[in-house]
């Protein structure tokens, strides 16, 4: 009989699996785009924290659950109405895993406390919020920072570099470092770190 966590784990990944979105993988296959940011979120959470529980390893696993529901161009343009969509995304993220968990056999405590770090809830207070941060700057540093920064003014990259940064523990510094860029980017990372 699977365990609590193995059920939940399925579960997140079948609604990640639900995703009309697919990405090419470097081996060339292919995977629903959440599932493959899911399975990212994962394998950086085994090299930022040493010792992940299960609550936090399933708050990482289900951070973007079912985020293509409800895409960004519906909320307004602008610095707020991207809070207000991230707000709501990670709130109805946090609820959706929750309600797995306790499906699964979870106390309330366990599936509040994973809300909790979905909703990042402490950042910069809270080390189960700062890993799943951690994680999520990483994945986007090395999957996603190359396309997105050719979409942005280039002025306006630096300052979201520094935001980045900024959310990031030393130990997530010091991996960031070590990731593979173009020459491209390698330089926008200096100048955005040199300028902060």
């Amino acid at each position: 009989m699977p365990t609590a966590f193995d059920q939940t784990l399925a579960a997140i990944d079948a609604l990640h699996g639900e995703d009309p979105r697919s990405t090419t993988l470097g081996d060339g296959t292919s995977l629903p785009q959440e599932l493959a940011y899911a399975q990212r979120m994962s394998r950086w959470l085994e090299r930022v924290h040493n010792a992940p529980h299960d609550v936090l390893r399933l708050a990482v696993r289900a951070q973007h659950l079912q985020r293509w529901l409800v895409p960004r161009e519906e909320y307004p343009e602008g610095r707020i109405g991207y809070l207000t969509w991230r707000r709501d995304q990670g709130e109805r993220a946090g609820d959706t895993t929750a309600k797995l968990m306790r499906d699964a056999g979870y106390s309330d405590a366990d599936a509040e406390r994973a809300t909790a770090i979905i909703r990042k809830k402490g950042l910069g207070r809270d080390p189960d919020v700062q890993a799943l941060e951690d994680c999520a700057c990483l994945v986007f540093l090395e999957n996603y920072f190359t396309d997105f920064s050719r979409k942005i003014d280039h002025d306006h990259m630096v300052r979201i570099v520094q935001k980045t940064w900024g959310k990031m523990s030393p130990e997530a510094h010091k991996l960031a470092l070590t990731l593979p860029m173009s020459d491209t980017s390698a330089a926008l990372v200096k100048e955005a770190l040199e300028s902060a």
